[in-house]
């Protein structure tokens, strides 16, 4: 037996496995930080597969190299080959750009984690079109707002807060919704084009096109601003906020109170 303390043989290859994938487990949870959820319900079974993947990857390596390194070293090959699932994001974070580096640590399951990525973010997207009724009018949608906006402000640190706009995401809502209610109460062409120029959210060439068509410029500012609730809601679920409560309308005039699935 050497002097580590991995046995030899398939035991010692069970050992390096089971490191391995402990390992790896741990740098794709870091890789997926603030991103989403590796463990998902869509991307569960890939992010098992990259797991496994590494573990027999470092297990291979091994079974290589057995013969010119020490026990030690072979023994934490199971720890070091996984790294480069998180070396990979590290280095092409620093400079935003994918270099050598990121490519070739994990050009061995780089197809696999561009599938994890792309899972993770249907998780996401899911997700936060659970906790949006598209049947919401203008007000209801001004009210889900500040419920999502109230409790991620309040969940938030401060320096979260201000690096994901979480207060101007809501001003961004606001001035829409608030021009989308004044062509509902049928205001004047003035008011509205003096509403638009009010605030630099809706101050926007795009919705000047619309002025000659008031329906058509009220669907797009709902629509614009149902967008940034999707996006508040995206910062929540990529700062764990996923315990999030569904917004539920107050009952009114003997109607029952809205739900959303």
């Amino acid at each position: 037996m050497p002097s580590g303390f991995i046995p030899d043989g398939p035991w010692s290859w069970a050992a390096t496995f089971l490191l391995a994938t402990v390992s790896a487990t741990v740098f794709l949870l870091l890789r997926c930080q603030r991103v989403g959820r590796p463990f998902g319900r869509t991307s569960r079974w890939t992010a098992l597969a990259v797991i496994a993947l590494t573990g027999v990857a470092s297990t291979v390596v091994t079974v290589v190299v057995s013969t010119i390194v020490s026990a030690t070293l072979q023994e934490l090959i199971g720890l070091i080959v996984p790294c480069g699932i998180w070396l990979g994001h590290v280095r092409g974070a620093e400079d935003g750009k994918r270099g050598i580096a990121r490519e070739v640590s994990t050009v061995w399951l780089s197809s696999l984690l561009k599938r994890l990525h792309q899972e993770m973010a249907l998780d996401r997207e899911r997700w936060c079109e659970a906790r949006v009724d598209p049947s919401w009018d203008v007000h209801r949608l001004s009210m889900a707002a500040g419920h999502y906006h109230e409790r991620i402000h309040r969940l938030l640190p401060p320096e979260e807060r201000r690096q994901e706009r979480v207060q101007a995401r809501l001003q961004a809502i606001e001035r829409r919704l608030d021009v989308a209610a004044l062509i509902e109460d049928g205001a004047s062409r003035s008011k509205i084009v003096g509403a638009l120029n009010g605030s630099r959210d809706t101050k926007k060439v795009r919705y000047e096109r619309y002025l000659g068509d008031m329906g058509r410029l009220h669907g797009v500012l709902r629509n614009d601003a149902e967008q940034e609730l999707r996006r508040l809601l995206d910062v929540a679920y990529r700062r764990r906020i996923r315990a999030l409560p569904l917004y539920r309308h107050p009952a009114r005039d003997g109607q029952p109170m809205g739900t959303h699935p």
